[in-house]
């Protein structure tokens, strides 16, 4: 039993999706922290200018019922008063914002090279490609299996 668990293990690590996804989590790791260096260091020191000498970073509003005001955040953090740290979630935002945008801009360029791909290929050989129904990319006529996504075709 424990041997057919670790056989299906094995086979299921081992498919070309789940080690991309591996691969994809790593980048995105790598990714985040540069996209977070772009926005507290390039973007919004700029920002925090125009709106008049404001560091996002130190935005909060103290909720903690007391007559005294901190600095800064890490002042008030120091002091242990709550804090709602909106300057923060706006970084936050902006975060995602540049993430989506460059998964968008290159998704967007992958499928557009997948689809001149696919349709020179349809051009080339009309009688010995077909669509793979499960993730729509162009593979052998005769396959069994998907290449690119591993699935069945019957």
């Amino acid at each position: 039993m424990f041997k057919n668990l670790a056989k299906e293990l094995r086979e299921f690590i081992l498919r070309g999706n789940v080690l991309d996804m591996a691969v994809g989590i790593i980048i995105g790791a790598s990714f985040k922290s540069i996209v977070d260096s772009m926005v507290n260091d390039i973007i919004m020191p700029p920002i925090g200018m125009v709106l008049g000498k404001v560091d996002f970073t130190n935005l909060y509003w103290q909720i903690s019922p007391t007559d005294v005001t901190y600095p800064s955040l890490e002042a008030a953090k120091t002091a242990g008063a709550v804090t709602m740290n909106y300057g923060a979630f706006i970084n936050n935002i902006i975060s995602f914002l540049i993430v989506a945008c460059a998964i968008f801009a290159i998704i967007k360029a992958i499928n557009t090279l997948k689809d001149r791909v696919c349709k020179q290929e349809v051009v080339e050989a009309e009688a010995t490609t077909k669509e793979c129904p499960f993730c729509c990319s162009c593979i052998p006529i005769n396959a069994k299996k998907c290449p690119n996504c591993t699935s069945d075709l019957g």
